[in-house]
């Protein structure tokens, strides 16, 4: 046995712990997703882009996500690892493959954790004003405050944590389900605020409105679903990881698909379908909000206010959790150090690379606040380069689910179709976001995760002995074992 194995296998000693039930798993995945915060943020620009067509938009953008999800689905029912993409592309197409392809997702998962702490932020301000509980705060000192208690609970015991994930988004995804039951009971009563009807053309474009600007709206609604395959971090501590992982993904993006076009729809027929609706869609910087003050009161909007806190406050626990992981799984076969690979032996946590990573998205949003940075912009920055870079890591999983299921003819070939619909879905999402060229300073994200990209390809090639440990851990790595 080598020295990399040998070294490896000690740190093993301090582990993660397999104890996580399915719907412990599914929390991961909902919750980095916020389906929450995304319902509260991402209806606006698609309004101005298709007008009533916001939920025909949103459907299509859950058909593709089902496609690209495919690949998650069927390889983590053969490989359980808490490197996700790290070890399901380093399984698949070679650990040069799966280091770049978790370099990527450290990448997204460590750039939505800035995103949210900001995003807690945003939305607690909000609630905190609005409600009289704390006038005028500082959104960072919220934030800061957030970040403290999220690094605490995703140290502690990791059931604890996902169990508070589920919690969190299951109290803020109630909020929004009474909210569109009031919206829909009006409109189909007839005693909406401003005379709104239910009507179900927000599924056929309106004249003028093309296939293609349908198609480009979808890539915001594509960009909701960031995240959905937070469960496969948690393939060493999940019971029957080869069932209930990709269980936890299928029914995570399942859900969220529906709940998006529902409440996308209810928020297109609330707002009216009719031209002053779809400005006044467009136009909203925080359209349930608004909903809920005209709907039912002032009180539902601090509510949903409330409830958007929470959901970006579980997105940030489930980022954290997701990036502490994958750098663990990166440190483990000898990235950097060893010591980011040990668990701590009280909690089962990924104590050291846990800590880097929040340390980073601290840094990072106190950089962005004393640049004079607004909430709204810590938030986005951040949010925008992540997605950029979690697209690389979901483009290389299609090859590595094409290679081993079909071209090593583990299943039919016709269901090749899906991971080549998946992969042009998501060049057609990375070129939107590339091209036009952007306005300043979204016009750097593109190089700056160019360069990292580039920098996890030459450390492979510069290391070559990372690239020879990378491969004796996964050959070594039980959860890499598949069914022949």
């Amino acid at each position: 046995m080598s020295d990399a194995v040998v070294a490896r296998e000690e740190y093993v000693k301090g582990s993660l712990r397999r104890e996580l039930r399915f719907w412990e798993a599914i929390a991961i995945s909902v919750g980095i997703m916020a389906p929450t915060a995304a319902m509260a943020l991402n209806g606006t620009v698609p309004a101005q882009l298709v007008g009533r067509a916001v939920p025909l938009a949103f459907l299509f953008a859950g058909i593709a996500i089902a496609l690209i999800s495919y690949s998650f689905i069927r390889l983590t029912s053969f490989f359980n690892h808490a490197g996700s993409t790290y070890a399901l592309a380093g399984v698949t197409l070679g650990p040069r493959f799966g280091f770049f392809a978790g370099w990527a997702l450290l990448a997204t998962y460590s750039c939505f954790i800035c995103a949210n702490i900001a995003e807690v932020g945003l939305f607690g301000t909000a609630f905190l004003d609005s409600t009289g509980i704390w006038n005028n705060p500082q959104w960072i000192v919220v934030s800061l405050i957030a970040a403290g208690l999220a690094w605490f609970l995703a140290y502690g015991d990791v059931k604890i944590a996902t169990r508070a994930l589920l919690s969190f988004e299951g109290i803020s995804v109630t909020l929004i389900i009474v909210l569109i039951a009031v919206i829909f009971w009006k409109v189909i009563g007839g005693t909406a605020p401003n005379g709104q009807s239910f009507s179900l053309k927000p599924f056929v474009p309106a004249s003028g409105i093309p296939v293609g600007a349908i198609a480009f709206a979808s890539v915001f609604g594509l960009l909701s679903f960031g995240g959905f395959e937070g469960a496969a971090a948690l393939g060493e501590e999940t019971n029957n990881p080869r069932r209930n992982i990709p269980l936890a993904i299928a029914c995570a993006v399942g859900f969220c698909a529906v709940f998006y076009t529902i409440v996308m729809l209810a928020q297109s027929l609330g707002f009216g379908i009719d031209a002053a609706g779809i400005k006044a869609f467009g136009s909203s910087s925080a359209p349930l909000g608004d909903l809920s003050k005209s709907y039912v009161g002032s009180g539902m909007e601090d509510a949903i206010n409330f409830g958007a806190t929470l959901s970006a406050f579980a997105s940030l626990l489930g980022c954290a959790a997701g990036a502490s992981r994958i750098l663990f799984a990166l440190g483990r076969d000898g990235f950097i150090t060893h010591r980011l690979g040990d668990a701590s032996k009280r909690t089962g946590s990924p104590a050291n690379a846990l800590a880097i990573v929040m340390i980073f998205g601290l840094a990072v949003t106190i950089l962005l606040r004393l640049n004079g940075t607004s909430a709204v912009n810590a938030f986005f920055y951040p949010g925008t380069a992540g997605v950029l870079s979690m697209l690389i890591a979901y483009f290389v999983m299609q090859f590595g689910a094409f290679k081993f299921l079909h071209l090593e003819h583990r299943e039919p070939q016709w269901r090749a179709i899906i991971l080549l619909l998946a992969a042009a879905a998501i060049v057609y999402t990375f070129y939107k976001q590339v091209w036009p060229k952007p306005a300043y300073p979204y016009d750097l994200f593109p190089l700056i995760i160019a360069g990292w990209a580039v920098a996890g390809a030459a450390i492979t090639f510069i290391f070559p002995a990372l690239t020879r440990r990378i491969g004796e851990g996964f050959a070594h790595s039980e959860g890499l074992k598949a069914d022949t």
